[in-house]
């Protein structure tokens, strides 16, 4: 799969990760071990597309077919790992979540605009 599908899986991604952090409420208990299970089942293929989804960014980004600085590209695997978190914990603020979102999607949107303008 090429960087331009990755990206826009991962972008749907996020949005169904918005929804669930505004339609979600704080577990009642943070060690419940059945809620831990769930989010990892739920989120363990994201995270796995997530770090291919880097190497392949981080590739082109040196190639220099994107204009987007590598930091960024580390920058918005860690705030994406960090969304996939408080969707489900529901432990910040939602002005913080959505400082979070919209800076990853904000790469997002300018890796598949430079990707789809290239080809």
């Amino acid at each position: 799969m090429d960087l331009l599908e990755q990206t826009k899986q991962l972008s749907e991604h996020l949005e169904m990760l918005k929804q669930t952090f505004e339609k979600n409420q704080p577990p009642e208990d943070r060690k419940d071990k059945a809620f831990f299970l769930m989010v990892k089942e739920k989120t363990n293929p994201i995270y796995e597309q997530l770090a291919v989804w880097e190497e392949v960014a981080l590739a082109y980004v040196k190639d220099r077919k994107i204009n987007v600085h590598p930091h960024q590209v580390s920058s918005t695997r860690e705030n994406m790992e960090l969304v996939m978190m408080h969707s489900f914990y529901v432990d910040v603020r939602r002005k913080r979540f959505m400082e979070l979102h919209n800076s990853i999607q904000y790469i997002f949107d300018q890796i598949i605009r430079e990707l789809s303008l290239n080809k």
